[in-house]
């Protein structure tokens, strides 16, 4: 019960000092308050940019890999020159590989065809992207529909005139009717709608089914050269769960070398391309953000913590007499420590709340004033509110110490 009491009569205390001297109080915990606002809004800032791209990265799914002319690229020098004169990936590999892989739940080849405009009667979208591909597409990339199906393994070897469309793709040619069982005109040729893909909105990464058309690969061989550069061929690989990405990656590319006879100790003519590159590079960049974000609001939590210091020694110093009497009537040091120790906690996380309740603001302001959803996770909350009361034990504990040593009869005399 003491404790509880030593709570009480601590924020009473405080609540006593902030009413009494308001500006000086206020000026003290303004420090604090921008201190615990530069953290936690870098921080929710940088934790809400990173969980929508590693969503956008989740859509390429963890156990996929990627076999591709050029390795991904992310900053400094990228020679270029080393893979200028790389084969494409072709159809030979994606065969080959289909008979020699044993840990993968799907692999297909993917032709893309950009810009192409699409017609339905009077009606026409323009800038969608064609993908072209083998039938296990759909298990090596995660598909959802809103209307209709895949297509049909018959569909798929045939090259039927079939295709499925990207939500926005469907909106502009139907204006929200239903769209299966239509035919469209694409590249001069008439396809047949058997699917809408479910709506998925812009990602951080640009990726979303949303303006896509996708057709079978042998139906796509009349339309253009699948293999050709210019439309970006690639070979995707679906590991099975049960089985590293590790083996999956040492056993492809054991397989690509056999396929291409390359030599022991030549290097590989062709990327192994995987979505854990993209995630090691954003551990890297939000490190570096995190780390300048803690170095900006640690300089302000710093002048707010001497701050804090400061304002408790006038306190201890205002209330010395009061602290002569408690000690005469039997308080303990302990008791007199906690009590300014609480009220100097106190104080730390009313700038704490204060800074807290502008990150809160900020939030507001950029979702309904910028339409950017920038999200104020309880990770920051707790951590906004576990740095205002360390603060607060650090600056408070010198003056409550120093408090609890005062003599009685010389405490009183003052």
């Amino acid at each position: 019960m003491i404790i509880f009491r030593l709570i009480g009569e601590s924020f009473r205390f405080a609540a006593d000092a902030l009413r009494q001297n308001k500006l000086r109080t206020m000026l003290s915990l303004l420090g604090i308050t921008i201190g615990i606002f530069t953290i936690i809004a870098v921080f929710s800032g940088v934790d809400t940019l990173r969980n929508k791209l590693q969503a956008s990265v989740d859509k390429l799914g963890s156990k996929t890999l990627f076999v591709q002319k050029w390795p991904w690229g992310f900053g400094g020098d990228y020679p270029w020159w080393k893979y200028v004169n790389r084969p494409e990936p072709s159809l030979r590999d994606y065969d080959a590989l289909k008979s020699r892989l044993e840990y993968v739940d799907g692999i297909s080849f993917e032709a893309t065809s950009a810009s192409r405009t699409v017609k339905y009667r009077s009606s026409s979208v323009e800038g969608a992207v064609l993908h072209a591909a083998t039938q296990d597409y759909d298990k090596t990339w995660n598909l959802d529909y809103q209307e209709g199906r895949y297509f049909t393994d018959n569909e798929g070897k045939t090259g039927s005139p079939v295709v499925i469309l990207g939500a926005e793709v469907a909106k502009g040619l139907f204006s929200g009717e239903p769209a299966i069982g239509k035919q469209i005109k694409v590249m001069g040729r008439r396809l047949t709608v058997v699917g809408v893909f479910k709506k998925e909105g812009e990602d951080m990464l640009g990726m979303s089914q949303d303006n896509n058309l996708l057709i079978p690969l042998n139906f796509a061989k009349g339309l253009f050269d699948v293999q050709n550069s210019n439309y970006d061929p690639q070979i995707n690989i679906r590991g099975k769960e049960n089985i590293a990405l590790e083996e999956v990656e040492s056993e492809l590319q054991g397989a690509m070398r056999s396929v291409h006879r390359i030599r022991p100790g030549t290097d590989d003519d062709f990327a192994l391309n995987k979505t854990t590159m993209i995630t090691n590079q954003l551990d890297t960049m939000f490190k570096m953000v995190n780390i300048a974000g803690w170095v900006i609001g640690g300089f302000s939590i710093l002048v707010g913590g001497f701050g804090i210091a400061n304002i408790m020694f006038v306190s201890v110093k205002e209330r010395t007499n009061i602290i002569g009497i408690q000690k005469s009537l039997g308080a303990k040091n302990y008791f007199i420590l906690l009590q300014f120790m609480f009220e100097a906690v106190a104080l730390c996380l009313l700038g704490g709340f204060l800074g807290l309740a502008l990150v809160y603001g900020l939030t507001l302001v950029s979702k309904y004033g910028f339409d950017t959803d920038v999200v104020l996770y309880m990770k920051n909350i707790v951590m906004g509110v576990g740095i205002s009361v360390v603060i607060g034990m650090i600056s408070g504990f010198w003056p409550a110490y120093s408090a609890s040593r005062l003599d009685p009869v010389e405490a009183i005399r003052s």
